[in-house]
């Protein structure tokens, strides 16, 4: 029995070590030397048609800020159209739009009367976008969300790598505003920044990053597949269903774009308990990308995804074992036992009290966060299995920088 609960015990320690450090480790490893794709327009060249896709809904803290970011967009003139959702608002964001929709013709703007949810909006701009510019390999979109502000170069350095003909969907790079000591930003942004760089790797390495952060992304239209109308990560599912034909996937860090990051922790729980809803159901979707774990896209989609979703599992089952296998009187599993104690419990305990004193400690915010994250996840997994009938969600609030 107590060899049974020790292979427990390891396997599930393995699962979080490989994929939080072991994995990543690998892929510094593999991308040394190795260059992003090369093959990419130039200022001679005739660039691709591109319309930029965005849903909306109550947005009007953010929107005058996004339309201003997306008309100061340089891209070939003629070249660029905007189609933009609003999802049934009740605030000011339909008459902001509806203002800036009057002043510049490649502008759409379409304020649907009931709520369908972001992927629903996107499917149908897409399909208005495919009736105007046709669903060729040179149309272009870019999927972006009214809180992420893209530079004005954001839009070119995506659409460069279309070029390559093997490539079919390029990530932007998401650069995080506005931190805070006192909230989980820095945790968060400490955690986004490790994630950008693996992400990169992936394309670099295999050309099979797995999933954009989909605050901004471009695909071809050509691939693109409508979201089934309960499904909630659509980005996910969209880079899915690339790989299932057999297209590939980049990240380009000079593609910047900036988001402030979430300081609540409940806000953020609530945006990591609907992703990872999200989560459980592309990973019924697509088992066949993912197992068995041997071919390039399959490794990297286990090691990064599959693995960090069973996340709050292993946990469990490393407090469970290790304290079973502690009852025995072994040393080693009663002092495992104990540092999984104060992971799990004490630590973010202790950053609570210390932040009601005004001490913020960066490694007992990231020990909270963690924890926080795994613990969404388990939420996410229970969402799911009770069955997930709507996609419509309520944004998350953040704070714009002063």
């Amino acid at each position: 029995m107590n060899g049974f609960l020790a292979f427990i015990l390891w396997l599930s320690l393995l699962g979080i070590l490989h994929s939080y450090f072991f994995y990543p480790l690998l892929l510094r490893w593999l991308a040394r030397g190795k260059k992003p794709n090369q093959l990419t327009f130039t200022t001679a060249d005739s660039w691709p048609q591109v319309s930029i896709i965005m849903s909306a809904y109550n947005e009007q803290a953010v929107i005058r800020e996004k339309m201003e970011s997306l008309l100061q967009l340089n891209y070939p003139k003629g070249k660029l159209q905007l189609y933009i959702g609003s999802d049934c608002s009740n605030d000011q964001t339909n008459v902001i739009i509806s203002g800036y929709a009057a002043q510049n013709a490649h502008l759409h703007f379409f304020p649907f009367p009931e709520r369908r949810g972001k992927p629903g909006v996107i499917n149908q701009l897409t399909d208005m976008a495919i009736e105007e510019w046709g669903q060729g390999a040179e149309h272009i979109f870019i999927i972006t969300d009214a809180s992420v502000m893209m530079d004005s170069h954001c839009a070119q350095a995506l659409a460069r790598h279309f070029k390559n003909p093997k490539i079919d969907i390029v990530d932007a790079h998401m650069v995080h505003v506005g931190m805070k000591e006192e909230g989980i930003s820095q945790a968060e942004d400490e955690y986004i920044s490790s994630e950008v760089q693996l992400k990169h790797r992936e394309g670099v390495v295999w050309g099979k990053m797995i999933g954009p952060f989909g605050g901004c992304f471009a695909l071809r239209a050509n691939r693109f597949s409508k979201v089934p109308p309960n499904f909630l990560v659509d980005d996910f599912f969209l880079t899915m269903k690339v790989f299932e034909q057999g297209g590939n996937a980049i990240n380009d860090l000079e593609a910047t774009c900036r988001e402030p990051v979430s300081h609540e922790i409940k806000e953020e729980f609530r945006r990591k308990a609907r992703i990872s809803a999200g989560n459980f159901q592309n990973l019924m979707a697509f088992p066949h990308l993912w197992w068995p774990p041997v071919r390039p896209l399959a490794f990297a989609f286990f090691s990064h995804k599959v693995l960090r979703w069973l996340g709050p599992f292993f946990i469990l089952l490393i407090l469970l074992t290790s304290g079973l296998l502690a009852l025995g009187g072994n040393l080693f599993y009663t002092l495992l036992f104990s540092v999984m104690v104060a992971i799990v419990i004490m630590l973010p305990l202790l950053d609570v009290l210390f932040n009601s004193l005004g001490l913020n400690l960066l490694p007992l915010r990231g020990a909270r966060y963690f924890i926080m994250m795994n613990l969404a996840l388990l939420q996410g997994f229970i969402n799911f299995i009770k069955g997930i009938r709507s996609n419509v969600w309520e944004p998350t609030k953040r704070d714009r920088p002063s």
